[in-house]
């Protein structure tokens, strides 16, 4: 179980670690497909696994880590949102699935940490789910909770509807914790050797702590030990002190009886000497004295005297039975108090037994750490050996140096000749590159020249270029005024048209004037409207134009276009078939068929 946890509470902070890292890099913004994201779940998911008690029922075994968290929605009344919509999603039927929601949940609103911090300080309620030596129950739960507290700075967009979470299979990808061979061994021994170094001192300064831990454990066994001892021989003279009272009580209780007896024999012989006394000593003495009796009832006395010292027996009588009951009730105090220590004894014995397992504890976990101590120290003198080799090498490689160094003062001797015959070289080069200077600086004025023409000719094709645009804009003008000229065109023929139709529409209609006055006294129920009248027409109510003429109705008598008054008809008030609009005419057309059937 400790190797479990130790596991576990590694992958967690590798889990955070690479989940972090590449939140910084894609820009803190999350989505359930993020392969880290769900690594983390993962692992988050076996944390709460581990310990999980199993729970029997008619089913079936249920080894749920649901159970627990719900306990949260009790504890912090700030979760109960979380439960409740975690209750509410109907594609959740199991209880692993509602976990899962949980979690997402819960670090989407940035609380994982909060609400996993609430369940361990209540381990009380814990261990109805978890093994004692469960994950969340140990110290290794207080520190996953710590490095949860580190995801807070992310922002997770997870959705669950449609998220099939009761049927995931939780395994962890190692791949993405592991790195390549090849980068870990180029060139990296340096970093191994420090890190081996602080290793080093690490286990050193945790050798330093333990020992000053076993100090003082060891010095609380010697004040519980000194303190043991104490209540010891407290507890001896306590015991001897009541088995002193004891005796007394029991030479007391002696006394007593001796006392009783001798009275009860006085009181016989008492009675056998005065027989007319016997009743009246009877009812007021019990247990007196053998002495004071027989001086009681000598002859020599009289009456009144033995009276009195009948009342004084009587009296010390009492004060001998008030004496017995506070004896009675010191004895009683004394084996309370006898109880009482006898129970701090086993305390302390049970404190001792508890120090001698964390004695024992800490013994084992010294040796764990002088084992762990043993072993780095076995690492650091590898790496010392290691540090030896380094340091053999860099003796050669100075040597090396040295033989290099002297290798080169002897080519430099040796090319000190060539280097005076190469200045010559060098000077007769000079000479030649200042000739060939003078030749470049001839052909640049050459060539400036030659940029200044090419200039010239640039500015003149650029005012070319600009006359050339003016003439395909002025070319645009022209083709967009002859096409207003074609459509003016055609708009002139069109009205001609329609002017030539109007003057033979008018002298048709100067000739028909006589018969639409008739046609006008025939239609006595319609009324015939005016052409000032009507500017639109009356079934499509479209605008009279110069194209589009206005025509009467010579049934209703309304005006209506071309298109709407077609059709013709024979009327009873006219001899020919005359204009009809197509409402008159489809509805004296289903006259003449009635009339007709």
């Amino acid at each position: 179980m400790m190797e479990e946890r130790a596991n576990l509470m590694h992958m967690m902070k590798l889990s955070i670690k690479v989940l972090l890292q590449s939140a910084l890099s894609l820009g803190r913004s999350l989505d359930a497909e993020h392969a880290p994201l769900q690594q983390f779940f993962v692992v988050m998911e076996h944390c709460l696994k581990h310990g999980l008690k199993v729970k029997k029922s008619f089913i079936g075994q249920n080894k749920s880590f649901f159970g627990p968290l719900e306990l949260v929605e009790k504890l912090c009344p700030e979760a109960s949102d979380i439960a409740t919509s975690v209750r509410n999603l109907p594609e959740l039927k199991t209880a692993v699935g509602r976990g899962r929601a949980w979690l997402y949940l819960a670090l989407m609103q940035k609380k994982l940490a909060d609400y996993l911090k609430v369940l361990i300080d209540n381990k009380h309620l814990l261990s109805e789910f978890y093994e004692p030596e469960a994950l969340m129950m140990e110290e290794e739960g207080m520190v996953i909770v710590g490095l949860l507290v580190g995801l807070n700075v992310l922002d997770a967009n997870l959705c669950l509807k449609g998220e099939d979470l009761d049927s995931q299979v939780g395994v962890i990808d190692f791949s993405l914790y592991l790195k390549d061979v090849q980068d870990l061994d180029g060139g990296k021994e340096h970093e191994r050797i420090t890190d081996v170094l602080d290793q080093k001192n690490y286990v050193e300064e945790l050798n330093r702590h333990l020992s000053c831990t076993v100090g003082d454990l060891q010095t609380k066994i010697d004040g519980l030990e000194k303190t043991n001892s104490k209540l010891q021989e407290e507890l001896s003279a306590a015991t001897d002190r009541i088995c002193s009272l004891q005796e007394e009580q029991q030479q007391l209780r002696e006394q007593n009886e001796l006392i009783r007896e001798r009275s009860e024999k006085s009181v016989e012989s008492l009675a056998l000497c005065h027989p007319g006394c016997n009743t009246v000593v009877q009812s007021q003495l019990t247990a007196t004295s053998t002495s004071r009796i027989q001086a009681i009832f000598l002859p020599q006395y009289p009456f009144k005297e033995l009276e009195k010292e009948l009342e004084l027996q009587i009296g010390m009588k009492t004060e001998m039975e008030i004496a017995m009951k506070l004896l009675e009730k010191d004895t009683h105090e004394k084996q309370d108090t006898l109880v009482a220590l006898r129970q701090q004894l086993e305390e302390v014995k049970a404190i001792n037994l508890q120090m001698f397992h964390k004695a024992q504890n800490a013994e084992s976990s010294l040796q764990q750490k002088n084992e762990a101590i043993t072993s780095f120290e076995g690492k650091t003198n590898q790496v010392m050996s290691s540090m030896k080799q380094m340091e053999e090498r860099l003796q050669h490689s100075e040597q090396a140096r040295q033989g290099a160094e002297e290798r080169s003062h002897k080519l430099q001797q040796e090319l000190g000749g060539r280097i005076s015959a190469l200045q010559r070289q060098l000077s007769q080069l000079h000479e030649q590159c200042s000739s060939l200077e003078k030749e470049l600086k001839s052909e640049k004025e050459h060539r400036q020249a030659l940029q200044r023409e090419l200039q010239h000719e640039r500015d003149a094709s650029s005012l070319l270029r600009t006359e050339l645009q003016q003439v395909e804009g002025l070319k645009k003008e022209l083709r967009e005024l002859q096409d207003e000229k074609a459509e003016l065109q055609k708009i002139c023929e069109e009205q001609e048209q329609a002017l030539q139709e109007m003057g033979l529409h008018l002298s048709q209609s100067k000739l028909k004037m006589e018969d639409i006055k008739e046609v006008n006294q025939a239609l006595k129920g319609h009324a015939w409207l005016k052409d000032d009248e009507a500017t639109h027409c009356r079934q499509c109510e479209k605008e009279f134009s110069i194209s589009r003429r206005k025509h009467h109705c010579r049934n209703c008598g309304h005006i209506f276009c071309n298109t709407c008054s077609s059709n013709e008809l024979a009327l009873p008030s006219y001899p020919k078939p005359v204009r009809v609009c197509d409402g008159c005419h489809t509805l004296l057309l289903q006259r003449c068929s009635s009339t007709a059937s």
